[in-house]
């Protein structure tokens, strides 16, 4: 199944240029000149990106909107064109995942539709819902604990039938068994927690994943891909070199960086190991590069990044090759995306990191001002520890 696109521009040349791109990059497109068309297919056709040039700003915003609020459509990757007095703040505004500036060049639409390329297939393997039927073990406050079966299973989450009443819970424990796995098998048997997303009728309701370990959406993504003929395979990671790193987060200097609230992980490799660890886009300048926080929240995330942190340290101007993969994105109009972001906030140091506040309180600066802003800051802390060092 192909990847689709629906492009929403009254510009000849722009709906020249990414045709032209697009089609490189395999991935369709449904062009739309009028916003009414626009969101007439988005309530009923799935997409997998929705781009719209923001030379109307009013229009832009109408189809966004009704990307947000046609259930289709809810994690399509959105994609705003602007021009510069709206700039990268307006297109935030709007509430685009991602803001590219026209005019576009061809070469480098090409170089950030490849990140989005990438977002596209991994938010679509994450939806991708196997049918299945296998007990569940469920546990609620206290006590309490319920019989269930799935209805299906995605990397995600999952559809459930309770086989009794239950007590409406926000969150439960969940325990099941992956058909086809052994004991040998490590993560065969899945103990995961997930909130509620829905409730339908017949004690059906659906759970979205929340707090999955690595190894769980490991042994997950390993479980359906072997349920599926022909598995979709991601894109290449992304190549990264290391501008800027504290004990919060880094800046990655790339062509084709990722969306703003992208979930990613991060890789080095070396002869003897290959480290991993969490991170999400708070920053995305296309061609540029963009800005991440590491994941702490878990201590598992903790020992991660602080591994990383340690190797990148060790190696200084000679540090090995980064390499950077999408693992998701989270949207902040979901309840799992706004918990997500407090709990960022909550588990960040009592000391200040300055890096982050910089990604945190200016993502929507110009970039060449941000970029200057950031030099200062790398400068200014430089100098400080060159004073403590003396």
């Amino acid at each position: 199944m192909g990847l689709k696109s629906l492009l929403l521009s009254k510009d000849e040349k722009t709906v020249r240029v990414l045709r032209r791109v697009l089609s490189d990059l395999e991935i369709d497109v449904e062009h739309c000149s009028g916003v009414d068309e626009a969101i007439r297919r988005i309530t009923r056709q799935r997409f997998e990106a929705i781009i719209a040039d923001g030379a109307n700003v009013e229009d832009a915003g109408s189809v966004l909107r009704g990307v947000r609020a046609a259930p289709v459509n809810k994690r399509a990757l959105t994609v705003v064109l602007v021009e510069a007095p709206v700039g990268l703040k307006g297109g935030f505004e709007l509430g685009a995942h991602f803001v590219l500036h026209k005019p576009l060049a061809v070469e480098r639409a090409k170089a950030s539709f490849r990140a989005v390329r990438a977002m596209m297939k991994r938010e679509r393997r994450l939806q991708l819902r196997v049918a299945v039927q296998i007990p569940v073990e469920c546990y609620g406050w206290g006590s309490r604990r319920y019989r269930a079966q799935t209805i299906d299973l995605c990397e995600g989450g999952m559809a459930i039938q309770f086989a009794e009443r239950f007590a409406k819970e926000n969150s439960l424990r969940f325990s099941f068994e992956l058909p086809g796995m052994t004991a040998s098998d490590m993560g065969h048997i899945v103990e995961i927690h997930g909130d509620l997303a829905w409730e339908g009728d017949r004690a059906r309701v659906g759970v979205r994943f929340t707090d999955a370990t690595e190894e769980q959406r490991h042994t997950l993504r390993r479980w359906l891909n072997a349920q599926l003929p022909e598995p979709e395979q991601d894109d290449p990671p992304v190549n990264c070199r290391l501008t800027d790193l504290s004990l919060g987060g880094c800046y990655l200097a790339t062509n084709s960086p990722f969306p703003r609230r992208t979930r990613i992980i991060l890789k080095i490799r070396t002869a003897d190991l290959e480290i991993r660890a969490g991170g999400i886009v708070l920053v995305a300048h296309p061609e540029f590069g963009m800005g991440v926080e590491f994941l702490q929240s878990t201590t598992e995330q903790r020992d991660q990044v602080l591994r990383l942190i340690t190797t990148l340290r060790a190696n200084g101007d000679k540090s090995p090759q980064l390499q950077v993969e999408p693992d998701g994105l989270e949207t902040p109009s979901s309840d799992a995306g706004v918990a997500m972001f407090q709990s960022y906030e909550n588990e960040r140091s009592a000391a200040e990191d300055t890096l982050v506040d910089l990604f945190r309180q200016k993502f929507e600066m110009p970039v060449d001002a941000f970029l200057e802003q950031m030099r200062a800051q790398r400068h200014a802390v430089e100098t400080q520890a060159a004073k403590v060092s003396s």
